[in-house]
């Protein structure tokens, strides 16, 4: 079997040294349900607040009920950043296993620090997509100058 290779733009991010995220910077698609996909977890961190603050405090079964909660929204989390990357990114793997809902060191949410970390990446991307198609259309204009002879 012939083997094909195409540039599809793919580039990987290795995450705190453990696990690997591909995907495409320059991916129009990907921007829009990246972007997108911040006020659904934006509703998402609502939910859990309030849900959080109507458990019953100081009882184990509380305690309980608030981990399951945050399993529930990890789970939530990770399947919503799956259909923005896709399925070949396991977040689980990338991020070590912690728990996206949970908070980190810096009082943030983890999947807020890696919406975070992600964002310049991904607004290079477009600016390096929206470059091409402006150089893409120079060229095109150039090549029909070009051909009435108008130079």
């Amino acid at each position: 079997m012939k083997q094909l290779t195409i540039d599809t733009g793919v580039e990987e991010f290795c995450i705190n040294g453990r696990g690997v995220l591909r995907f495409n910077p320059a991916d129009p698609n990907l921007y829009h349900r990246f972007f997108d996909a911040g006020r659904d977890l934006e509703a998402l961190d609502k939910e859990l607040a309030e849900k959080t603050a109507a458990l019953p405090e100081g009882t184990d079964e509380a305690a309980e009920a608030g981990l399951a909660l945050l399993a529930e929204y990890d789970r939530r989390i990770k399947a919503l950043l799956g259909e923005i990357f896709g399925p070949e990114n396991d977040f689980d793997a990338a991020l070590g296993g912690v728990n996206l809902a949970g908070v980190a060191a810096n009082g943030k949410r983890v999947a807020q620090n890696l919406l975070e970390a992600l964002t310049p990446i991904l607004q290079e991307g477009a600016r390096r997509h929206l470059a091409a198609q402006a150089d893409a259309a120079v060229a095109e204009a150039d090549a029909a100058r070009a051909a009435r002879g108008a130079v």
